[in-house]
Formats: structure tokens, C-alpha cells, sequence
């Protein structure tokens, strides 16, 4: 539920079974100096081929916030891709039909890429399974950027040893 009182918007969520109420101010002085987020140059080796696995029946699949509690989320299925020689089968949220998000953390984060987690949305697998991880398109979510969010992190089949150099990079924070 959200509501505007003057210029501020008022966001109120249920999260970790608790409410909570967060202020999106356009006047705050962080955003004001916001200067964009650095992401790697586009790659065109990090557009990788995928399979999607589909569950029988979607799972929910418990996982850790930043915030500090768990939450379940439906997971239709895992994707399986090869990245520097190595097989990886990441569990994917979403709908196979309408497109699939992936969270995951790499071997760069906390150096190079945001230290909790990153998100690659997938279009919706074709007829065959197959699927594109185009890693350039990853972005951060906005704990990234905020010690205030309640983001995902990524279930430990998603934490990937390997560094993708691709999509956004650790922000700038002051």
C-alpha cells in the first residue's frame, strides 16, 4: 500500500511477518547526490545459453533477507548454464510463462559487485526449455544502496563462485 503526503511518498509492507513503513523522499540528500551506478562494459560473452528445469509443482523455496528473517518465494524451476567451464543449476523465481528472475551473488561480491545479492530478469523460457542469461542486464537491488531495504538474498545453490563481470557494479555510497 502506498500513499503521498506532500512530496514524499509512503510505502507500508508486510515483511518477515512484521509491518513496515518506509518513507521514499525525493528531497533526501542522498538521492540528491546520486551519481548513477557503474556497471562493466558490455560483454558479449556474458549472453549465455540456458535450460530451464521445471519443478513437477513450484516449490517455495525458503531464503534469508538482509533484513534478518526468512521468507519462502514460489520457484517454478532451476536454469542450468556453463560459465568459465563450470556447470551451474540456479533455482529461478517467477512464472515460466511470463519471464523469470534469477538471484544471485557472485565471486566479486563485496570487491567488485554489490556484497548481498543481484537480479537478472529472464524472458519466459521458449517451447524447448532453452533460455538466455544475458548477464549484462544484471542490476542491484536496493539494498545495494541502503542499509534500510529488505531484499532477498540469494539461496545457496545461487551463490556462485565464479565473478560475473557483467550488468551493475558495487555503487558508490558516502
Amino acid at each position: 500500500v502506498s500513499m503521498t503526503f506532500d512530496d514524499i511518498d509512503i510505502e507500508v509492507a508486510a515483511r518477515g511477518g512484521q509491518v513496515i513503513v518506509r518513507p521514499h523522499d525525493p528531497e533526501n540528500p542522498l538521492l540528491k547526490r546520486y551519481e548513477g551506478t557503474p556497471a562493466f562494459e558490455p560483454d558479449p560473452a556474458w549472453r549465455i545459453p540456458g535450460r530451464f528445469l521445471p519443478f513437477e509443482q513450484p516449490r517455495q523455496i525458503e531464503h534469508g533477507t538482509v533484513a534478518g528473517y526468512s521468507q519462502f518465494d514460489a520457484a517454478p524451476g532451476e536454469v542450468e548454464f556453463e560459465v568459465a567451464g563450470q556447470t551451474q543449476r540456479v533455482v529461478v523465481y517467477g512464472d515460466s510463462q511470463q519471464g523469470l528472475m534469477l538471484v544471485f551473488r557472485d565471486g566479486l561480491a563485496g570487491v567488485e559487485t554489490a556484497p548481498a545479492n543481484r537480479r537478472l530478469d529472464l524472458e519466459a523460457p521458449a517451447a524447448d526449455g532453452s533460455v538466455l542469461l544475458d548477464f549484462n542486464r544484471t542490476v542491484n537491488f536496493p539494498c545495494a544502496y541502503t542499509d534500510a531495504a529488505t531484499c532477498p538474498l540469494p539461496p545457496s545453490q545461487n551463490v556462485l563462485a565464479v565473478g560475473i563481470r557483467a550488468g551493475e557494479k558495487l555503487p558508490r555510497r558516502d
